[in-house]
């Protein structure tokens, strides 16, 4: 796994640990550093960062093209997977589109159900080709 899929997928696990305990990302990030041996690489800061910045807009734009999904439906680790995705897509304009869809459903179809990496591939792929009208 590259430097950056680490990064992603330390980052998916203090988003959703964070979601799940109630706590913010932030304070998973702490936690790592002063009680673990963990190394938090800079990207994986810069995801939560981003995706804590832009978590409201990303939020909108999941849920408006969910279709037949609100976000309290789906699997909390499909919900962080997303957004890391969206922001990557979004946000991040050192990664290629393609990349940040990629990286998502391969996270999916490590970490969630059988239907997962489709439906985030699906979002994921529609959110992309309305990129230019969803930032305009």
């Amino acid at each position: 796994m590259s430097a950056r899929g680490k990064a992603r997928r330390r980052a998916l696990d203090i988003l959703f640990e964070a979601e799940q305990r109630a706590t913010t990302p932030d304070e998973g990030i702490s936690h790592r550093r002063t009680s673990t041996e963990q190394v938090i690489n800079p990207y994986t800061v810069e995801i939560i960062h981003g995706v804590m910045a832009e978590q409201e807009r990303i939020d909108e734009i999941l849920s408006s093209y969910a279709q037949g999904w609100t976000l309290e439906r789906m699997p909390a680790v499909d919900r962080s997977i997303l957004r890391i995705g969206a922001w990557e897509l979004l946000f991040n304009e050192d990664i290629p589109d393609g990349v940040a869809v990629a990286e998502a459903v391969t996270m999916a179809k490590e970490l969630s159900t059988e239907d997962s990496p489709d439906f985030i591939n699906g979002l994921l792929g529609r959110i992309q080709q309305l990129k230019p009208t969803l930032l305009g």
